[in-house]
């Protein structure tokens, strides 16, 4: 049943996923579901610890840092193949088995790296939802009109009231419809990364434990 949930949800996504349509997948009545989950809710739960447990996962890595990010790029590569995943993490009320295990094997490696509790703690909260592969995106901007005299007037008028962001948006070289989304995500892993190791060398300490 949750492989046939899961193709279901890969088709038409977490909000077309229904008791109903996944019945009609198995050619059974939506009430023969319910003995195996008391409703869609948990389904979902039950999905998406199907999809963690499943994550490609490397053995440890003596670096800690490798393996971290190996694990994360791991999540990454599952989570991208299944893009009802995100939104379906995003809503869950608690985590499951597989969902803590992923959780508590970055967190590991960390310690095994010498990290303390504190910065350990830390770098979980830094790393938000990009433990899971994905990171939220920015609030999106308004599109430019295609009539190009109204284009090239609205450009102007946001020159003037947003330099920098058009400065950023006509002069960087991945910028707009040329983001590579999957080099953003790894640019902002690294250093995370990188400044967590800083940190540790460092002796870093939060203020409420200085």
């Amino acid at each position: 049943m949750l492989n046939a949930a899961i193709a279901l949800a890969d088709e038409v996504g977490v909000d077309g996923l229904s008791m109903r349509r996944l019945g009609q997948a198995l050619g059974v009545t939506p009430m023969a579901l319910y003995k195996h989950v008391a409703n869609r809710e948990e389904l979902i739960d039950a999905m998406v610890e199907r999809v963690v447990a499943g994550f490609d996962v490397p053995i440890q890595d003596d670096d800690w840092r490798h393996e971290l990010r190996a694990r994360i790029l791991a999540a990454r590569a599952a989570t991208t193949r299944h893009g009802w995943v995100r939104p379906a993490i995003e809503t869950r009320r608690m985590a499951g088995d597989a969902v803590l295990s992923h959780m508590d094997a970055l967190m590991d490696a960390m310690f095994r790296g010498g990290l303390s509790a504190d910065l350990v703690h830390h770098a979980m909260h830094a790393l938000s939802t990009r433990m899971w592969g994905f990171t939220r995106d920015v609030m999106p901007t308004p599109s430019l009109p295609a009539d190009a005299s109204t284009r090239s007037a609205a450009l102007v008028a946001y020159a003037d009231a947003y330099p920098a962001i058009v400065r950023m948006a006509s002069t960087a070289s991945h910028a707009g419809a040329d983001c590579d989304e999957e080099a953003e995500f790894i640019f902002a892993l690294d250093i995370l990364l990188e400044g967590f190791e800083r940190l540790h060398h460092a002796g870093w300490r939060s203020e409420s434990n200085a």
